[in-house]
């Protein structure tokens, strides 16, 4: 599979030497936790011993933090891993995906041979789903993934639109997944999760994961709700037993105990996201109104902000690969301000 997502700063290392600022990938700029690293590093000598493949204590804290029945949580290698292993347990024959939206659910989807509908975003309505994809939702649709909020454009599926679309996908016997990864990071977060939906409509998914909001991309750690037990054991079936480490367990559990640090990323997200946007706005780039931790923007001049920016140590994301954008689309990551200075700078220097 050929590399498309942001983060590879292994290849960008090669490339340049200096401090490198990775706007490309949309990781939580207040970093690991403390309690996360003392947890990694007491539970060393447990990586004696395989993991547990049910992974009990990670699912009962995430029981106690998320309010779901831990009989109800499904825990994976990432929220990618969720994703590949709930494509091969369902084998959808067709399947619905906005565009654009996370490449993930295409590339796992291929892999089983579904064909794939687009329901295309438009640029008036800022790529925000509509109730026009109502209108595409029919008998001949097995799986809808929806990304709330979206990803690259940050825009959240009002909670009134989702129910009706929750309700449409269960008259039709459509498996919907709402992906709810950067959910946390917004102010919306109570009032849009699909969360109290989840016992009466046993054909609604939602995934979630470690990987964003609490900053441990390398550690490898996702989990998932439904009420259909069935599909659970299908998904824990359609995979390796041990996809969650030792130490991958023991981060989650500890990342779970400290209950300030989401509310404290929210604040830094909200004040750097709104300095960011007026910034790129004021350099004639439009953007779009993220509610995430990431902004997207478009510059209508196509230039190569990914070159130029390189040669300063910085990798942004091109949008250009996503269904239904074009190479003046991009997406850059919210960090601490004294990164998004810099990024500034660079970019009033280029633009």
């Amino acid at each position: 599979m050929k590399q498309t997502h942001g983060g590879d700063i292994y290849t960008a290392k090669e490339l340049y030497q200096g401090e490198l600022f990775d706007f490309s990938a949309n990781i939580n700029p207040l970093g690991l936790q403390q309690c996360v690293k003392d947890a990694v590093c007491a539970n060393l000598d447990a990586c004696e011993h395989y993991p547990d493949p049910q992974n009990r204590a990670l699912r009962t804290a995430l029981s106690m933090y998320e309010s779901i029945d831990p009989n109800r949580i499904v825990c994976g290698n990432g929220s990618a891993d969720l994703i590949f292993r709930l494509v091969h347990a369902a084998k959808p024959k067709r399947a619905l995906l906005p565009a654009p939206t996370f490449a993930e659910y295409e590339y796992a989807l291929r892999t089983v041979g579904t064909d794939i509908k687009y329901h295309l975003l438009a640029e008036e309505h800022h790529f925000a789903v509509t109730e026009a994809i109502l209108d595409d939702l029919d008998d001949s649709i097995d799986i809808l993934f929806l990304c709330n909020p979206n990803n690259p454009t940050g825009q959240i599926t009002p909670r009134v639109l989702m129910k009706e679309i929750i309700r449409k996908c269960a008259d039709l016997g459509i498996l919907l997944v709402v992906d709810e990864c950067f959910l946390d990071f917004t102010e919306e977060e109570s009032e849009s999760t699909v969360k109290p939906y989840l016992n009466e409509y046993p054909n609604l998914f939602v995934l979630k994961a470690f990987t964003k909001i609490f900053a441990m991309p390398g550690i490898r750690l996702g989990y998932a709700f439904s009420s259909d037990e069935a599909l659970l054991e299908s998904i824990r079936s359609h995979g390796q037993p041990w996809s969650v480490s030792v130490l991958a367990e023991a981060a989650g559990i500890a990342a779970l105990t400290d209950p300030d640090y989401v509310q404290r990323s929210k604040e830094v997200i909200t004040e750097e996201r709104d300095y960011l946007t007026n910034e790129l706005n004021q350099l004639g780039l439009q953007t779009y109104a993220s509610k995430s931790n990431y902004i997207f923007f478009r510059d209508n001049k196509k230039r190569k902000l990914t070159e130029a920016l390189f040669t300063q140590g910085i990798l942004i994301r091109s949008c250009a690969n996503y269904q239904g954008l074009d190479a003046s689309y991009w997406r850059i990551a919210v960090k601490d301000h004294r990164a998004n200075e810099i990024l500034i700078r660079a970019m009033q220097t280029i633009l």
